[in-house]
């Protein structure tokens, strides 16, 4: 049997799902969770083989609770299952950790095969979001990952971007698909780490480091 623990906020969502899990040959639902902190601690409760993670959740969303379990190792692994199909889901789930990534309207069948194929080590990804892997797979590789300053990470870089095209914490949370507090930690991290006192400031470190993106 295949342990397979669900974690979505919406109580319908876990309940169907559930329901579906149930029916499946060789799989075994140990658990459901309610937000991205709940997920990882049922994780460490239960040792599922698999966890089916919804991306967009309140406390903790779904991308940061994929990193957290996937610094434990190789086990659980993560499919993403969202209702999401846009390039910052997509590529922010697997450069979390994610093992696989399915659309909430996959069928029983698609969902069977993920979870057997994740929890075999493979990879499982909707027909729907392999093209933004493709596309990002083509990126050169000198332009993928510029040098940053100041031991700014990636993340970090992209959030101080969106700040200085204008962006609140709130909008920013929607165009990465993370929660208002996660956003708010990069935030704290980018003052800390540029000496910025405030948004101001930090918009002049931007431009400053060739680090803003500019209106949207």
């Amino acid at each position: 049997m295949i342990r397979v623990l669900l974690a979505d906020d919406q109580r319908v969502v876990r309940e169907g799902l559930g329901t579906l899990l149930g029916l499946l040959d060789g799989i075994e639902l140990v658990g459901t969770a309610a937000d991205g902190e709940e997920a990882v601690a049922l994780a460490e409760q239960f040792d599922p083989d698999v966890v089916l993670m919804d991306l967009r959740m309140p406390r903790v969303d779904g991308i940061e609770a994929i990193r957290r379990l996937a610094e434990r190792g190789d086990r659980p692994r993560v499919i993403a299952l969202t209702t999401y199909a846009d390039d910052a889901s997509v590529l922010g789930a697997l450069r979390a950790g994610a093992r696989g990534y399915l659309t909430k309207d996959a069928g029983a069948d698609q969902i069977r095969a993920a979870v057997e194929a994740v929890a075999r080590g493979e990879a499982a990804l909707d027909p729907a979001v392999q093209h933004h892997v493709i596309a990002a797979l083509t990126v050169p590789p000198e332009t993928s990952s510029p040098e940053l300053p100041d031991g700014l990470t990636p993340r970090e870089a992209e959030v101080l971007g969106l700040i200085a095209a204008g962006l609140t914490n709130t909008e920013i949370a929607d165009r990465l698909v993370v929660s208002g507090a996660t956003v708010k930690t990069h935030v704290n991290h980018i003052f800390a780490k540029t000496g910025a006192r405030d948004r101001a400031a930090a918009v002049v470190y931007a431009y400053g480091h060739g680090l803003a993106e500019g209106p949207r």
